[in-house]
């Protein structure tokens, strides 16, 4: 193949949240330690450089490295939350080159362009992360379901760079699907997070609570509702067909566990709500769409928030 002498051997992550760790992880086991490192900026590595992680419940520890020390790496990997993606754009500038591949993990259907439009988008392979159910507290990561990462090119993509990043994954055994319509894909798992992390904050409850009958489980479906006419109207087909297919992915998750913004509220974090709802609520003005739904979330949302202080 004319790609074959162009091999993935180093990857940097910036973020060392569920996904983060879940992906540095898997790497680790498949390439060892000096395979993948976590660049961050030095307040942040000063408190984590001796710190010991639990992936369910093995001890693992990992190689950090301060942003400026960085050298460009053959895959960065932006595990970050999207209220921390402006921050991560600096601390990654030292990780990439022309050769370097990037895949965000963020939520939402935005962060690849916000990369690209510092970065380039001939980087950047588009990517989906769903079907895990991982969470962590603390230094603590637990998961059930690894779920998969769904991968394809968006406009100006690299196909020299999606090859390389396919025949990464079938080497290190990294599950994932190449999709050849991945702004779809997007949406899709755009409509799931907006319905199912939404609501789980919002009422406090997991996946289990959001999808057993009453009030939660109709918001959830009403918000998701909401983003198909928004896609519809954005000119991605997506359909009732696809509600059914991501509620079948959320009864395999445990059902005890809460998605991301569930976490957020035990946590008292900040969350992603401006991604979601406030993504929502914008194109709903541009097109003029009613999303009451998702009104409804985003001021539970920003109540819930500012009760933290």
């Amino acid at each position: 193949m004319k790609y074959q002498n162009f091999k993935i051997k180093k990857t940097a992550i910036v973020g060392m949240g569920a996904l983060g760790l879940l992906y540095g992880n898997h790497i680790v086991k498949h390439c060892g330690e000096d395979a993948v490192t976590y660049v961050m900026d030095k307040k942040r590595l000063e408190k984590y450089k001796d710190g010991i992680f639990s992936i369910n419940g093995e001890e693992v520890s990992f190689s950090m490295t301060a942003a400026e020390d960085m050298e460009p790496v053959d895959l960065l990997i932006v595990a970050v939350k999207y209220t921390g993606l402006e921050a991560a754009l600096e601390v990654m500038k030292n990780c990439i080159d022309g050769q370097t591949i990037i895949i965000s993990v963020l939520n939402g259907i935005s962060s690849e362009e916000i990369i690209g439009e510092r970065y380039g988008m001939e980087g950047i392979v588009h990517t989906v992360a769903q079907g895990m159910d991982a969470m962590k507290f603390g230094n603590s990561l637990n998961y059930t379901q690894m779920g998969e990462l769904h991968i394809g090119l968006g406009e100006n993509g690299s196909p020299e760079k999606l090859y390389r990043l396919t025949a990464y994954f079938d080497e290190i055994g990294m599950p994932y699907v190449k999709e050849e319509d991945i702004l779809y894909r997007m949406w899709s798992k755009f409509m799931l997070n907006v319905g199912v992390n939404q609501t789980c904050m919002v009422y406090e409850t997991t996946y289990g609570g959001v999808l057993s009958e009453g009030e939660a489980n109709r918001t959830m479906i009403a918000a998701m509702r909401e983003v198909i006419a928004l896609a519809n109207e954005e000119g991605i087909a997506l359909s009732e067909r696809d509600i059914n297919q991501y509620v079948d992915i959320l009864k395999t998750l445990n059902p005890d566990g809460t998605p991301s913004m569930g976490q957020d509220r035990i946590n008292k974090k900040p969350s992603e709500v401006e991604m979601f709802a406030g993504t929502v609520i914008k194109l709903a003005k541009k097109h003029e769409i009613y999303v009451p739904a998702n009104e409804f979330l985003y001021e539970r949302v920003k109540e819930i928030e500012k009760a933290y202080a």
